[in-house]
Order: C-alpha cells, then sequence, then structure tokens
C-alpha cells in the first residue's frame, strides 16, 4: 500500500489548522479511509487528537531534531499500513530555525523533502480580498512549496466568503473550504497549549462535530485528490533514542503525559515493556521494573494530591535506592524539593534531588536544545549527543547542589551552560529528549 499525503499549514499558530486537521482525519475515516495524522515539530498534545479521530497512533516527524535517516523511517512507518496521512504543521507553515537546508524544523522542510503539497488554513477574520496577497506570498515564497489549495477559516457570511475567494481563486489557487465563524468549534487551551485529548469533555462528540464540520464546509473529494504519494527513502532507527531498560515504570496521570509516541513505539519493537502506574491515584513504580520514568506534564496543576500521595512518594524513593530514576520537566519539577503553585503554596515533593520549582513566578522557556552527556545516564552514555526542546514556564527558584548531566546549547549551537542534576540513581532536567544527535 502506497499512503498518500497532504501537509495542513497557516501563516501562523491559531489560525485554526488543528480543527481542520482533526476534523480532516475524521471524515476520512468515517469514510472507510485508513488515515494516520501527524505532526511537524516538538508537539506532545496534537498527536492525541491525532490518535483519537483515526484510532491510528500520531507521530511526531521533526526535521531538525531527528536526523534523517530517523525521520525517513517514522514516515515510512506512518504510511506504511495507510492510504492517507494528513500532516499537521506547528506555528507557521515556515516557522523554524537558521539551520542547514532541510534541518530547521519547520514544516516546510518536510513538504520540500516528501514532495507533499500543502492545504493552507487562513484566518479571514477582519479581512477579505487581503487574504489573496497572503495567499500569494505563500504560493511565491518557495517555489520548492507547492499549496495546493486554501482553507477560508473564520468567515463572517457568504458574502466575506465571495469577496474572500474569488480573490484567491483568481490567483490559480482553489478554494477547497470556507468555514463560518464559530466558537464552539474551538479546543480549549492552557499553559502549555491544548489541553490534552484525554482531559477533553465529550472527546469524541467534539471530534464528530470538527468531521460534520468539514463534511459540511470543506470539498472533501478535491481534498483526497491534492494529495500526492508519500514515499520516503530509506531510513533506520540508528539514531532513536534506545529503551532505558528491559522493564519500564512509567509515570501515566494527568500530571505526566508528555511521552513521545516514537519513544515509546521504539522502547516497545525493541523489547522493552511499558508499565504504567499513576502517582495522581497513589501508585508507586513496580518494585520489579529496571528504571522508572516520570515524564513531563502538568505536575505544577496538581501539586497539593502529589505531596498527599504517600505510597508513590515512600515508593518512588524506595526505588531510587537501587534503581534508576529519571524525571523530564514535569517529571524533573516533582523529584525536586518543591513545588509552588500558581498560588504561592510550596508542597513537598520527592526531595531526590535537591532543587526547587515555582509556578508562581513564571516565564516561559521554550525552543530547541542540544544535550551533551558527561556521564553515562538513561538518555545515554558519556558524551553522547541528545537533541530535544524545553517548553516550560515553571521556574527554578532554588538550584540545588547537585551534579550537572552536562552542558547545554540552543538549536543553533549557542551554550546555555550545564543543565539537569543528578544524585545517585536519580537524574532530571527541563530537556526533552526526542532523537540522539
Amino acid at each position: 500500500m502506497t499512503a498518500r499525503g497532504l501537509i495542513i499549514g497557516a501563516p501562523r499558530s491559531g489560525s485554526g489548522k488543528t480543527s481542520v486537521t482533526i476534523g480532516l482525519l475524521r471524515a476520512l475515516a468515517r469514510r472507510g479511509i485508513k488515515v494516520r495524522g501527524a505532526k511537524s515539530g516538538p508537539d506532545y498534545i496534537d498527536p492525541g487528537f491525532h490518535a483519537a479521530a483515526t484510532g491510528r497512533p500520531g507521530v511526531n516527524l521533526d526535521s531538525w531534531a531527528m536526523a534523517p535517516s530517523l525521520l525517513n523511517a517514522l514516515a515510512a512507518d506512518a504510511s506504511a499500513e495507510a492510504e492517507m496521512v494528513i500532516l499537521e504543521s506547528a506555528m507557521g507553515l515556515f516557522d523554524g530555525i537558521p539551520a542547514e537546508i532541510g534541518r530547521s524544523g519547520a514544516a516546510a522542510d518536510l513538504a520540500r523533502l516528501y514532495g507533499l503539497p500543502v492545504l493552507l488554513v487562513l484566518d479571514v477574520s477582519g479581512q477579505s480580498q487581503t487574504a489573496a496577497a497572503i495567499a500569494k506570498g505563500f504560493a511565491t515564497y518557495d517555489p520548492d512549496v507547492r499549496i495546493a489549495g486554501v482553507v477560508l477559516n473564520r468567515l463572517g457570511s457568504d458574502r466575506h466568503r465571495k469577496l474572500a475567494g474569488d480573490a484567491i481563486e483568481a490567483l490559480g489557487l482553489p478554494v477547497v473550504g470556507a468555514i463560518l465563524r464559530d466558537p464552539t468549534l474551538s479546543i480549549p487551551e492552557r499553559h502549555l497549549g491544548l489541553v490534552q485529548a484525554e482531559e477533553h469533555a465529550d472527546l469524541f462528540a467534539h471530534i464528530e462535530k470538527l468531521a460534520d464540520m468539514v463534511e459540511r464546509s470543506l470539498d472533501l473529494d478535491a481534498i483526497i485528490k491534492l494529495a500526492t504519494p508519500l514515499a520516503p527513502t530509506a531510513g533506520d532507527q540508528s539514531f532513536a533514542l534506545p529503551p532505558p531498560g528491559q522493564r519500564i515504570a512509567l509515570a501515566q496521570d494527568a500530571a505526566f503525559t508528555f511521552l513521545y509516541p516514537h519513544l515509546a513505539a521504539h522502547w516497545r519493537a525493541m523489547g522493552a515493556e511499558l508499565v504504567p502506574f499513576s502517582p495522581l491515584a497513589d501508585q508507586a513504580p513496580d518494585a520489579t521494573c529496571d528504571i522508572c520514568w516520570l515524564p513531563g506534564g502538568y505536575p505544577e496543576l496538581h501539586p497539593g494530591r502529589l505531596a498527599a500521595a504517600g505510597t508513590f512518594l515512600s515508593g518512588t524513593r524506595r526505588f531510587a535506592e537501587t534503581k534508576p530514576v529519571h524525571g523530564e520537566c514535569g517529571g524533573f519539577m516533582v523529584l525536586g524539593r518543591s513545588i509552588e503553585d500558581g498560588d504561592g503554596v510550596t508542597h513537598d515533593m520527592l526531595g531526590l534531588l535537591g532543587h526547587a520549582t515555582s509556578f508562581a513566578k513564571r516565564k516561559m522557556n521554550l525552543g530547541y536544545r542540544q544535550a551533551t552527556l558527561s556521564a553515562p545516564c538513561p538518555l545515554g552514555g558519556t558524551g553522547s549527543v541528545v537533541r530535544g526542546h524545553e517548553f516550560h514556564y515553571a521556574q527554578t527558584v532554588v538550584a540545588g547542589d547537585d551534579t550537572p548531566l552536562g552542558e547545554l546549547a540552543d538549536g543553533q549551537g549557542k551554550p546555555l551552560g550545564s543543565f539537569g542534576g543528578r544524585r545517585g540513581h536519580v537524574t532530571g532536567t527541563f530537556f526533552h529528549a526526542i532523537a540522539r544527535g
């Protein structure tokens, strides 16, 4: 089976890409088409919505963090048993970082690499014919990125649709969708982006509503015809992060959710077993596991429950006496001495590392990161380079005196100093690992 692919792009975040993507995925699935969703860049949340809409796992395709061989392997896996792959752009279509050609992290890299057409979603609220100037800019900005069609979003009326649509079609760009303004189509958000799929009240009812919108407002047959074959060159998993253990105790609940689908899939493919447990339900890691992994998530929204989870706290401390415990971002916060919540109340945490964090004193940290490890840890061996990113608002208010994990640089190689902490069997960092560098 050769899958066909299409990229959903936009000028910026907030244009409606995710709602269009989810609705399109579900509408295609309702037609009996085997469809999978993919997301460019380091986004944990949207792949969960893609999976809920299609019944098939989502995947991240990140041209900066993933070596070309790994990127091709993941793209091939996504298309192996699908008829269509819908790839949702992060931010704006061309938004990435200055980097070597094809490694910027922008969805446009994937459009060039795989020759995939782009369906451009334009939020035309507050404009009409000017939308044509934006569409023309996208159509001519990069000759290797083809805009195949346009969806007009947040229209105020049929007249609004005609003014904007006619101007765009005069350029030779087909308008294949026109969506009237409807606030009920929006997905709730919080400080790190959309509320996660598993937390969304009446998730499947909302997904069906988005699919109804697509059936009503988009020319689904025309969109299917826009897609072109997705046929990546041969790739391999040599740059994938290896499983940190044979049996991995994985914290998994509303406070610990951010594990990339490609990491979990690769670990399982390598024979590792993921053994979930819920700190919020006061569960401890299975003592028979080889390692405990505390992923990122939203512990800053649940610090009181975590502080009161005696079985989780004592069981994890006991686990750490003899076996590795690793925390990323939110997991790193919980490994520390305490978390100050948004109201300024301090809650004791595991205390396995010496730092303390605050969500009351917020500052956004966002961007690609490249880590060089100074000693072996669950992310790799001494001298290993790992690519990933940071995205958090919490700040470290007490640094502690733990040994750093290594040195960190931004996506362009600018040194950012030492990062993370190590004490005994315990390691942690705000850095989210994506792949080997």
